[in-house]
C-alpha cells in the first residue's frame, strides 16, 4: 500500500496541494486526472522524492518515506519527454539505473546484460539494443524510457503523462500496450494525465483532481457514471449542463420535470441538471413530449450529433446513431420531441 497522508505543498503564494490524501492498493494502476495546475504533477513529484510537502506524510509499504531521498524510495519515473541520454545506445540507457549503483547494491554485469535483454524483449524492441535514442520513434523511445524504469525492479513506477507528447494513434496504441503489460507485470503504478479517456482506458482507479485538492476517486466506471460534483461532470466526458428550477423534489427544465434522487437534492431553489447526450431520447413530436427544434446537425462516422434548441433559449446536444436519424427523418429545423434516460441535478451548483 502506498499512502499519502494530509499532503500540503506551496510555491511562494501558490497552494498546489491542499491537505490531500490517498492510498494506492498494491498491484493497482491509478490515474491521477486533472487540468493543468489541479496539482497531479506535485503529488506524482512529492511520491517520488523529487519535491518534499510542506506538510503531511508519504508512507511506502507502511513505512513513513517522507524525509528519504528519491534513490531510496525504490520508484521508477517515466517523464513525458522520455529523459533518454541521448550518447547512450538503448541497452546502455536500460541498464543506467543498475550500472550507478555502488558496492554490493550493483549486481554483476551478466546479470545486468540479462536483465536488459529480458525487459527490450518484454517493451517488444529485441534488436535495437545497439540503436541511439535519435535512431528512435518517439513510441518507442518511450518504451525505453519504461524499461530503463523497471530496470530497478521498483515498488511503484511513477508516469508523467508519459504518452503526452506523442501523436494520437501512437498514444491509443502504447496506452493499450501499457494496461496489459501492468496486469502481466502486477506492478503499482501512478500515471498522470488530462486525457479523460486514457485515464477511463488503463487505470483500475481514477483520482479526479481539481484547485491541489481530490474531488472524487473511484473506478473508470464509477466516476463516469456517478460523478459525485459539477467539476467532475463538466470534467469527465461530454456532457450539457442544464438549468434547472427545483421544488417538491422534482427538477423543471424546459418542459421537462425530473424526480431528484436523495443524494441529488439540496432544497428549494434553482439548480443545474446535467445530462450526458447519450442519455437523451429523441422522439418524433407528439402531445405530452416536451419539444425542441434541430439546429445543427453533424455526421461523425457512425454517430450523429444534434444541436436542438429548447422553449427558453436552451440548447442540448444529443448523439444518435445514423439509423435513428434516418428513421427521425431529422434535419436543420426538424421539430422534435424528446425526454431523458438519466440525468443528475445538483441544487445551487
Amino acid at each position: 500500500m502506498i499512502e499519502v497522508q494530509n499532503i500540503t505543498k506551496h510555491f511562494g503564494s501558490f497552494r498546489a496541494l491542499d491537505d490531500v490524501s490517498l492510498a494506492v492498493p498494491k498491484g493497482k494502476l491509478v490515474a491521477l486526472l486533472g487540468p493543468s495546475g489541479s496539482g497531479k504533477t506535485t503529488l506524482l513529484r512529492i511520491l517520488a522524492g523529487l519535491e518534499a510537502p510542506d506538510r503531511g506524510k508519504v508512507i511506502l509499504d507502511g513505512v513513513e518515506a517522507t524525509e528519504q531521498k528519491a534513490r531510496d524510495r525504490g520508484i521508477g519515473f517515466v517523464f513525458q519527454h522520455y529523459a533518454l541520454f541521448r550518447h547512450m545506445t538503448v541497452a546502455d540507457n536500460i541498464a543506467f539505473g543498475l550500472t550507478v549503483r555502488k558496492g554490493k547494491d550493483r549486481p554483476p554485469r551478466a546479470e545486468i546484460d540479462r536483465r536488459v535483454a529480458a525487459l527490450l524483449d518484454l517493451v517488444q524492441l529485441s534488436g535495437l539494443a545497439g540503436r541511439y535514442p535519435t535512431q528512435l520513434s518517439g513510441g518507442q523511445r518511450q518504451r525505453v524510457a519504461l524499461a530503463r524504469a523497471l530496470a530497478v525492479e521498483p515498488r511503484l513506477l511513477l508516469l508523467d503523462e508519459p504518452f503526452g507528447a506523442l501523436d494520437a494513434q501512437v498514444r491509443k496504441e502504447l496506452r493499450r500496450w501499457l494496461r496489459r503489460l501492468h496486469d502481466e507485470l502486477g506492478l503499482t503504478g501512478v500515471f498522470v494525465t488530462h486525457d479523460q479517456e486514457e485515464a477511463l482506458e488503463v487505470a483500475d482507479e481514477v483520482v479526479v483532481m481539481n484547485k491541489g485538492r481530490i474531488e472524487q476517486v473511484g473506478s473508470p466506471a464509477a466516476i463516469y457514471d456517478s460523478p459525485a460534483t459539477p467539476f467532475v461532470y463538466r470534467f469527465l466526458g461530454n456532457v450539457n449542463s442544464l438549468p434547472c428550477a427545483i421544488h417538491d423534489g422534482r427538477a423543471e427544465i424546459a418542459g421537462l420535470s425530473l424526480a431528484i434522487e436523495a443524494p441529488n437534492s439540496g432544497g428549494e431553489g434553482n439548480g443545474i441538471a446535467f445530462v450526458r447526450p447519450h442519455d437523451v431520447e429523441v422522439r418524433p413530436p407528439a402531445d405530452g413530449l416536451p419539444r425542441a427544434v434541430v439546429e445543427q446537425l453533424a455526421i461523425l462516422g457512425p454517430v450523429v450529433r444534434a444541436d436542438l434548441l429548447l422553449p427558453g433559449n436552451i440548447s442540448l446536444e444529443v448523439e444518435l446513431t445514423r439509423e435513428q436519424q434516418n428513421h427521425l427523418s431529422l434535419a436543420k429545423g426538424s421539430p422534435v420531441g424528446l425526454s431523458l434516460r438519466r440525468a443528475r441535478v445538483f441544487a445551487g451548483a
